[in-house]
């Protein structure tokens, strides 16, 4: 895991948003448990709140369960809730998208024609 003191993402985020992606594409599989929140803490050299506060988040959404006494637990992920937080990955990221291009001052079509081109390299790849 990888966190950047420099991100304009806390700290927090940038742990959930890892945890999420590796149990969304199944790097981290249900009934799989995640790092005790000390180890996690000590290992990223962070505090042991802004662990938590990540942990927290992942529960909010449903993706992991405490249990008593033996940490987090990966939720068994069904195909329609993982679907819904792909479309909201995609959507949070063409939304940056759009915002990124409104400050570059590009017009909708060459966005739209950006996406398109990138869209069309990928079948190439």
């Amino acid at each position: 895991m990888r966190i950047s003191q420099n991100s304009k993402t806390p700290i927090y985020q940038q742990i959930a948003d890892q945890f999420r992606t590796q149990i969304l594409t199944g790097e981290i599989t249900s009934g799989d448990y995640l790092p005790s929140i000390r180890e996690l803490a000590r290992d990223l050299k962070i505090s042991v709140i802004t662990t938590m506060k990540s942990y927290e988040l992942l529960e909010s959404e449903g993706l992991i369960t405490a249990v008593q006494g033996k940490g987090f637990l990966v939720n068994e992920q069904n195909s329609e809730m993982m679907r819904e937080q792909h479309l909201r990955k995609v959507e949070d990221a063409l939304s940056e998208a759009i915002t990124c291009a409104h400050i570059a001052d590009m017009s909708d079509e060459n966005l739209i024609q950006t996406l398109q081109t990138l869209l069309a390299m990928r079948q190439y790849s």
